[in-house]
């Protein structure tokens, strides 16, 4: 499985990004689908997770309300809409994919940089 994140960048705060991680398996349907984020200097965060049917969802207090995760079976891409973006949310985001409990799938990463 290969996950293929895109869409960070720099943007000033209260805008928005919209992050797309497309994935290279017939068997993305079957995934739970997540994205986590990782600080200069901090452990890498979970942030948000849609389970393999995408309806079911689950958020990180540091962003509910302002990000949602959907998924798109057809098109193998799971999405996060990041809105009234914060400066804390500069990250280097990661999608990645479980089968079980595990994440066992991760992609390589997209840098997102919120001004102030």
């Amino acid at each position: 499985v290969q996950l293929q994140a895109s869409g960070g960048g720099l943007v000033q705060a209260g805008g928005s990004l919209r992050l797309s991680c497309a994935a290279s398996t017939r068997t993305f349907s079957r995934l739970d689908m997540g994205w986590f984020r990782q600080a200069p200097g901090k452990e890498r965060e979970f942030v948000a997770v849609v389970n393999w049917r995408g309806g079911s969802t689950y958020y990180a207090d540091s962003v509910k309300g302002r990000f949602t995760i959907s998924r798109d079976n057809a098109k193998n891409t799971v999405y996060l809409q990041m809105n009234s973006l914060k400066p804390e949310d500069t990250a280097v985001y990661y999608c990645a994919g479980r089968v079980t409990t595990s994440w066992g799938y991760w992609g390589q990463g997209t840098q997102v940089t919120v001004s102030s």
